[in-house]
């Protein structure tokens, strides 16, 4: 707990306060009727794997954890992960091949027990797999004399159990999950999560399917079927057993994309937006939990990020969070819970009157180039190089259309901003034109968007070469 030295100006004096801001800030939740802490929840993964781990998690200050699945007798293969190095991150995407806990049922159990009695205000879920529905309500039983405050149901995994008919074998069949959502709700008497998998078209067929079957809430995204790479000695996937490899299952900061576009189709989908959302998908950063809870997320899971760096980064998620939260004067998640929902529409719902420029700021511009290169080679030539012998580039208005290629690449933070150019007077959309048939049909059009604009001559292409050749560097 951080004691935050705060300072007042009142009556023309200067005066401190020491607050708190945790005792102004609740991150509690109730999600579906399960309690925690805060919204900081583990994945069922390899760090839930045992009670020793989760004991030790939650005392680093998760709020939750959802145990790694448990279900029929499995045997893992070894080696059993893999990773998307990019640059200099590690594991900017991660694979991994392995199964569900091989461990003894009733270890697991009885540490599932030891951990209700040590954290009893803490969540704990059991993360499920069974088959036949007596499997499903037996092991309902079991977790739930165990002392589990909720149960989540894999439907995910897509390596390894699927071929048993399993995991996303389930996920990506929404008759068959509601089938076996609507066993379950019957038979449980705590909390029911569906966690569903991503390798899937459309997302909200097996969302709908399992609000239809009546579970409490829904988890996602499980892992992306992958191979991540091979191995160029053996030339087998990553990783490799015994001279062989499989697809595995992709987390890690590269899917956040993928988790985010996903918990946004189903929050607004009519049938499925009340449904209560534990968001997963590559959460490493305060920012990253903010994000997902903006689009309706009200408990967020990490696994990859544990595995990386540890229980630990649980205090940067918290911090983190605290202090977005004292900053736009929220005290719970709930308060901005969805806020961005009303922001994410359909493209055709754009304005194509919104015209933005690019600005680059001289004092803070270091001279790489990087940005005319992008824009020269990779998008509208509207970028200048000087020719007075200066380093700093310049923006060709006129040719620059907005598309933020330039301020993507630009390495220093807040050198290349994207300025708004009109005056917000104007607003038309794709779907106005449509609706009122005022669509271009020719490339002669004058409302063709793309009519008039620079392009160099393709001779302009060669020229430097014309130069070589003449001796001139």
């Amino acid at each position: 707990m951080v004691n935050w030295l705060r300072m007042e100006f009142t009556n023309g004096s200067l005066k401190t306060k020491d607050m708190n801001k945790k005792d102004k800030i609740d991150l509690s939740v109730n999600f579906a009727g399960i309690k925690a802490p805060n919204p900081f929840w583990l994945a069922s993964a390899p760090p839930t794997n045992s009670g020793y781990q989760i004991m030790k998690a939650f005392d680093a200050g998760w709020g939750g954890a959802v145990w790694k699945t448990l279900g029929m007798p499995t045997i893992n293969v070894s080696s059993r992960y893999g990773s998307t190095n990019y640059r200099d991150t590690r594991i900017a995407g991660f694979s991994n091949i392995e199964l569900i806990s091989d461990r003894p049922l009733e270890d697991n159990l009885r540490e599932m027990a030891e951990v209700k009695k040590h954290f009893p205000d803490h969540a704990v879920i059991a993360s499920l797999m069974v088959d036949t529905r007596k499997e499903w309500e037996d092991i309902i039983k079991q977790v739930e004399d165990a002392g589990a405050d909720g149960i989540e149901l894999n439907f995910g995994c897509p390596h390894g159990m699927c071929e048993r008919g399993m995991g996303s074998a389930v996920g990506q069949e929404p008759e068959v999950l509601k089938t076996i959502v609507e066993w379950v709700m019957e038979a449980s008497n705590i909390p029911v999560i569906t966690k569903l998998s991503p390798n899937i078209s459309h997302i909200v067929d097996p969302g709908l399917a399992a609000v239809q079957g009546k579970t409490d809430a829904i988890s996602l995204i499980n892992t992306v079927k992958s191979i991540v790479g091979i191995d160029l000695d053996s030339y087998a996937p990553y990783p490799v057993v015994d001279g062989k490899g499989t697809n595995g299952g992709y987390c890690g900061p590269a899917v956040k994309p993928i988790a985010l576009h996903m918990l946004k189709d189903l929050m607004q989908h009519p049938e499925i937006k009340n449904t209560p959302m534990s968001g997963i998908g590559g959460i490493e950063t305060w920012r990253d939990v903010v994000e997902f809870i903006l689009l309706g997320a009200t408990s967020v899971q990490v696994c990859t990020a544990v595995m990386h760096y540890g229980f630990g980064i649980v205090r940067e998620l918290e911090s983190g969070l605290i202090n977005f939260m004292e900053d736009k004067g929220y005290t719970t998640i709930y308060d901005f819970a969805g806020k961005a929902l009303p922001n994410v529409t359909d493209w055709k719902h754009l304005n194509l009157k919104s015209e933005v420029k690019a600005k680059i700021n001289e004092d803070k511009c270091i001279g790489c180039d990087l940005c005319y290169i992008a824009c020269d080679d990779g998008a509208h030539q509207a970028i200048a190089l000087p020719t007075d012998g200066s380093r700093i580039p310049t923006i060709i208005e006129k040719n620059c259309v907005g598309c933020n290629l330039c301020s993507l690449v630009c390495p220093v933070e807040d050198c290349i901003t994207m300025e708004k150019f009109d005056d917000g007077t104007e607003h038309e959309t794709w779907h106005e034109l449509t609706e009122s048939d005022r669509i271009p049909n020719t490339w002669n059009d004058d409302r063709a968007g793309g009519k008039g604009h620079y392009v160099p001559e393709p001779a302009e292409a060669l020229k430097h070469k014309r130069k070589d050749k003449a001796g001139i560097k």
